[in-house]
């Protein structure tokens, strides 16, 4: 009867793996009585018909990848110098938005400051953190830590999925199985066969509702992204989409690449 502490250990795993996933796609549902239609027309009536550039960099790289677009943003516009060294010089004084304003402020009254701790300042600054709210309350982002929870949790549903196909495995090897109900090993593959039918269902259902798992944009906002503009009709422009939507790996300028390439310590964002 040895196999059936094993047939114990994959039904806890498949157990505890599923409710967890449950959990936290519940945590991806928008509010009780509104319908995906409702949250989508009364954003867009709200800030306009598609996603602006921040909105973009947000659902697609979040709050840094907003800083990103920025420092970009003032760099191509003349308001500020990136250097391949991986310092930052104001050119122009005058933000044209709060997030770019905060990009001033935090390189501070010299003009001059290294790239990554301004980076980390406007990534976790107020206007980054109101943008983030907005995207949230109109169902398009996800709640901080959601996006981290829904995707451990579609990976602790597969480990529990190759866990009960390995339990049922070693039951099959396992001397005495005969014990079991039927005196034959067909009813362990079967009692194995549950566990495996619930995770594998789970991971279907997972794919079909929550994916692509992002740690950002909820379902919404994930449909909402795949409609935005390819292209926005000029090259800055087009530049600023790719930035927004790839990251600076986008930018095919080497010294702007090297520049915003230098990484420092990751901030604490949203405590």
């Amino acid at each position: 009867m040895l196999w059936v502490l094993f047939l114990l250990v994959a039904w806890g795993a498949a157990a505890v793996s599923c409710v967890r996933l449950c959990l936290a796609a519940a945590r991806l549902a928008p509010p009780p009585g509104t319908s995906p239609r409702e949250t989508r027309e009364g954003r867009r009536a709200a800030d306009g018909p598609e996603l602006t550039l921040y909105e973009t960099a947000f659902l697609t790289g979040g709050p840094h990848r907003v800083a990103d677009l920025a420092l970009v943003t003032m760099h191509l516009r003349r308001r500020l110098l990136l250097a391949h060294t991986g310092w930052a010089t104001v050119v122009d004084p005058d933000g044209r938005d709060e997030v770019e304003r905060t990009v001033i402020r935090a390189i501070g009254p010299q003009g001059q400051s290294p790239i990554p701790p301004v980076r980390s300042a406007a990534a976790a600054a107020d206007a980054v953190r109101a943008l983030a709210e907005r995207l949230v309350a109109a169902g398009l982002a996800l709640p901080v830590g959601a996006g981290t929870d829904i995707v451990a949790a579609v990976r602790a549903v597969r480990g529990a999925a190759l866990l009960v196909a390995a339990m049922g495995t070693a039951a099959l090897l396992t001397p005495g199985r005969e014990e079991g109900p039927g005196g034959s090993g067909v009813p362990v593959l079967v009692w194995f066969g549950l566990p495996l039918v619930l995770t594998l269902g789970c991971l279907a259902i997972a794919r079909m509702e929550v994916h692509p798992y992002s740690s950002w944009a909820s379902p919404a906002g994930q449909r909402l992204l795949n409609v935005r503009p390819a292209s926005a009709g000029d090259p800055e422009g087009d530049v600023l989409v790719a930035v927004a939507v790839r990251g600076v790996g986008a930018v095919a300028d080497p010294a702007l690449r090297a520049a915003l390439g230098r990484r420092g310590g990751a901030a604490r964002i949203f405590p």
